[in-house]
């Protein structure tokens, strides 16, 4: 049997998992309706006032900045699975 034909006799859905189907249809419209520019703006403000409230409890770092990306200056440590495959194909390359 080829894989086109594999595709179009695909079994029917069951009234559970189309009725199932549905639901969630329905639960991620209501959700979408929900983010309006306004619930935006809103949640916005909230998060910065939480931010505001708990600056108290900040560490304040002195001796070293973070960042979340480096641009690819620095390269990520190979693991030990790799420098043993990298010895072992060096070691056929020497052979």
């Amino acid at each position: 049997m080829s894989a086109e034909k594999a595709f179009d006799e695909i079994a029917e859905e069951s009234p559970k998992t189309k009725k199932t189907r549905e639901k969630l249809k329905k639960h991620f419209q209501i959700m979408d309706d929900r983010i309006t520019r306004q619930a935006l703006s809103h949640k916005t403000l909230e998060i910065h006032r939480w931010i505001a409230r708990h600056a108290s409890h900040r560490t304040v770092l002195k001796s070293k900045s973070i960042s979340l990306f480096d641009n690819n200056k620095n390269a990520a440590h190979l693991s030990q699975k790799v420098q043993l495959l990298m010895k072992h194909l060096q070691n056929e390359i020497d052979v």
